[in-house]
């Protein structure tokens, strides 16, 4: 049937077709449509379509497959998997092998790349399974050149050569060639050769080097997840030195010795001033990168092949909110919010060019780099239609004015709050790392009574803003931000009892319901504690302008418990209550299992406000409900795919795949699909499309 926007028969060989193509004579009809299903426990290898065992080590060869075809551009009819070799009376299959694309006959003395995956528990240097193991079969290769052995979180890179005693030896080298063979770039990259990372691969790196600098520079994991922040700080700041030569590298040699370890140190050193300098606020002008020589020519020859400003959004923040979240996890009931659920939020709040976003407690900055990502689709459409040309077409000094034009809406419409400054840290980075807009992620306790904010705080948000310092003076003062995304902390384990905060707050009095007429009166005592996210919901309205709209995570028992009816009833006379959409159970697991709504709200004006409590009555409106039964993930955290009738995973072909025509000794013409991939069974992408139908029904103009 229907798979997203692919359309597809299977024939009678059995291959999966795209409609356009020509389908051997006797294939079947339209009405025989089907899509490829995996068994249960299997996955279908990247490269020969084959079913294989679903294990960690599977994963681990997935991920350099994918590597192999998408960044290195080697062709899926030059690698073998599970590959048999001779070596003396044994037969040992390897996991991955290359050959040249001019060679004819695929032979065990043809083999140019051993490639040898393992799992994580497997350490480099385990007698049977580790570098030794990889070695002894490059040995048994004659024309093989180059090998490499990794576990997901080490990578060990080696080229074979013949000493001076006529032995054969192997010299550490920064990566494999890529398929056009040329080795200068991976001593040196330059501008045109780096790399966008695809998939897992950016994560891959990312841990790979923290659990580098764990182990080898003795570091505990958040100093150690911060040294390498300062790195990849180095690396963004060298793309962005255009047009000078890329100073972000490691050769092989500078690598592999002492003082070729040291000329790297001092060669990233003097891009960390530039850092330093650039980014005052994020570090100190006395700091400097703590890690040993040795682990920082690794960590470098890492990255160096990557193009961090170039990659994708979506593959950048998953590998960089997981790493944050693994190492910056806190205990003030922070749990970051899935990337699925962020991007479902702003699509239906959908912030425009030219509005204030607010994320009140922005965590690792997942809410902002999204609603960044969302309001840049709309200036590049907008910028494109002015100057008319496509973005593929603009040259340098047009990319350099729209980055401008990014940097001055990041400067004048970004917000975000944090009470942890270790996380502040980490939001800027991200935001560097995407969008340059780190300047306005501030740490404060946002619940604090307005004059109690620090002055630098009070400082920074007015200048920001383009106001008075002194018009900041209450709760009352803050109508600042069109739009607000944002998951509080929540948690009756955190609760709230300072007085002077809760005196801020309607939501932190005592009310009480006339049992009559169901409604509730709020009264002049105060409560002696408050769940953080209650006064956040109330917090948020205070910073909204009216009319401005908000896409809030809270927990179901807010919309639901009897005894917080109040609430409820404070919502519905404060705000038009426009959507509510109820999240899985599974949604914030494996670490939390609350269950928990998104509601999007949008605040009334005065005016609005006035003429209800004249008439007597509210004006009468619809909601938009929906339920996600499906988030893409179990309570593990691992992801589930979509499954046909008899339970076994779907595969389509991927976007922009490559299809390979073949004749059967009969004549008969035969298509088949080079790579498929398996669908995640996520319902919060279909949700916006819905809701911006409704919302046109509705005459809601955002």
């Amino acid at each position: 049937g229907l798979v997203g926007s692919e359309m597809c028969i299977r024939d009678r060989y059995g291959v999966l077709c795209p409609f356009g193509i020509d389908i051997p004579k006797g294939g079947k009809t339209m009405a025989d449509n089907k899509i490829i299903s995996i068994p249960d426990g299997k996955i279908c290898d990247y490269v020969d379509g084959k079913f294989r065992n679903d294990t960690p080590e599977e994963y681990v060869r997935q991920t350099i497959e994918k590597r192999l075809i998408n960044e290195h551009k080697y062709g899926a009819s030059q690698i073998k998997i599970e590959y048999t070799l001779q070596l003396g009376s044994r037969k040992p299959r390897a996991d991955i092998v290359i050959f040249k694309k001019d060679c004819t006959e695929q032979k065990q003395e043809n083999v140019y790349i051993i490639i040898e995956c393992k799992k994580e528990t497997v350490d480099a240097r385990n007698a049977k399974d580790g570098v030794e193991q990889l070695k002894s079969y490059m040995s048994a290769c004659p024309n093989c050149e180059w090998g490499m052995w990794t576990n997901g979180k080490q990578k060990e890179v080696f080229k074979k050569y013949v000493n001076d005693q006529g032995q054969i030896d192997f010299m550490d080298y920064n990566d494999i060639p890529s398929a056009d063979g040329n080795l200068d770039d991976i001593n040196r990259p330059k501008r045109t050769s780096l790399k966008n990372a695809y998939d897992d691969n950016l994560l891959f790196v990312f841990k790979t080097c923290h659990n580098h600098i764990h182990v080898n520079d003795g570091l505990q994991k958040q100093p150690a997840f911060f040294e390498l922040l300062k790195v990849i700080f180095c690396k963004i700041e060298d793309e962005r030195n255009i047009p000078n030569p890329l100073e972000f590298y490691t050769t092989s040699e500078e690598r592999s010795n002492p003082d070729g370890q040291l000329t790297v140190k001092k060669r990233i050193s003097k891009i960390f001033e530039r850092v330093k300098k650039k980014h005052g606020k994020i570090f100190d002008s006395n700091d400097e990168i703590k890690l040993a020589p040795r682990s920082l020519a690794y960590i470098v020859s890492e990255l160096q092949k990557y193009s961090l400003l170039n990659t994708n959004i979506d593959i950048k923040g998953k590998a960089y909110e997981e790493i944050v979240g693994a190492n910056l996890r806190g205990d003030r009931g922070e749990f970051f919010t899935p990337r699925n659920v962020m991007k479902m939020t702003v699509e239906m709040v959908n912030p425009k060019v030219d509005e204030k976003v607010l994320d009140s407690s922005c965590g690792t900055g997942g809410f902002l780099v999204t609603a960044m990502t969302h309001v840049i689709a709309q200036l590049e459409a907008e910028f494109s239609e002015q100057i008319g040309l496509p973005q593929k077409d603009w040259d340098y000094d047009t990319k350099k004015l729209f980055q401008e034009k990014i940097s001055d809406m990041a400067a004048h419409n970004y917000f975000g709050f944090d009470i942890n400054p270790d996380l502040v840290k980490a939001t800027k980075m991200n935001m560097v790392m995407n969008n340059d807009g780190s300047g306005n992620i501030l740490q404060t306790n946002s619940l604090l009574p307005p004059h109690e904010w620090t002055d630098e705080f009070r400082t920074k948000l007015a200048e920001a803003l383009g106001v008075e310092k002194s018009s900041i003076r209450n709760h009352k003062t803050l109508e600042f931000f069109d739009v607000i995304v944002t998951n509080p902390p929540f948690g009756s384990k955190i609760p709230v009892k300072d007085k002077n905060v809760l005196e801020q707050f309607e939501l932190a009095h005592i009310w009480e319901c006339d049992k009559k007429t169901n409604v509730w009166t709020m009264s002049d005592r105060l409560q002696s504690s408050v769940p953080p996210e209650i006064l956040f919901i109330e917090r948020c309205t205070q910073l909204l302008t009216p009319g401005g709209r908000m896409g809030i995570v809270l927990p179901d028992s807010i919309l639901g418990s009897p005894g917080l009816g109040y609430i409820r009833e404070w919502l519905i006379h404060n705000h038009r209550i426009v959507a509510s959409i109820d999240l899985h159970a599974d949604t914030f697991q494996p670490r939390n299992g609350t269950q928990t709504s998104v509601l999007f709200l949008q605040k009334k004006t005065q005016e609005q406000k006035d003429k209800e409590e004249k008439s007597g009555s509210m004006a009468d409106y619809n909601i938009f409900m929906a339920m996600v039964e499906k988030i893409g993930h179990d309570k593990r955290g691992t992801p589930i795919f979509k499954r046909d009738k008899e339970g076994n995973e779907i595969l389509i072909p991927e976007k922009n795949n490559v299809y390979v025509l073949d004749e059967t000794s009969a004549g008969d013409r035969t298509v088949a699909h080079e790579r498929k991939t398996k669908i995640e069974d996520d319902q919060t992408p279909d949700v916006p499309e819905i809701f911006a139908q409704w919302k046109k029904q509705e005459g809601l103009s955002w």
